[in-house]
């Protein structure tokens, strides 16, 4: 592929970002987002509603437990991690439409978006950095 739009276009197909995944939750869009780290990271904190299948796992698991019928977003700890690749392409050998969420948990939680760990919700939090802060 050496047409950039070509590129660039196959990339939004596969690829999303917190702030898309934030509205389509908010909009009731149907899909499933996926935790696809380990057990320790998900004690240590998760994007709200989503669901923990670390990738090792979907191979086995996804087939008996999600509707292939439902779109996949699988997300990571943040750009340096490839946990993510892995589980899209686990889900993606098995049929599934998945996408993955660029920037993972580090970004989701650097935007100020819903997350939580075992003992519940944790505070919002909004980093300029990454994002326009409105007050």
């Amino acid at each position: 592929m050496t047409n950039p739009a070509d590129y660039f276009s196959r990339r939004l197909e596969l690829e999303t970002d917190p702030s898309d995944v934030y509205a389509a939750q908010k909009a009731g869009e149907r899909f499933v987002l996926v935790d696809v780290r380990g057990d320790e990271a998900w004690a240590q904190g998760r994007i709200t509603g989503a669901l923990h299948m670390p990738y090792q796992q979907i191979a086995e698991r996804a087939p008996r437990e999600l509707d292939p019928d439902v779109p996949v977003v699988v997300y990571c700890w943040s750009p340096g991690c490839n946990a993510g690749q892995k589980g899209a392409l686990a889900f993606s050998r098995l049929g599934f439409a998945v996408r993955e969420m660029i920037g993972g948990y580090e970004y989701w939680v650097r935007e100020g978006q819903p997350y939580e760990n075992d003992e519940g919700a944790c505070e919002r939090v909004f980093d300029r950095t990454v994002m326009v802060v409105r007050p």
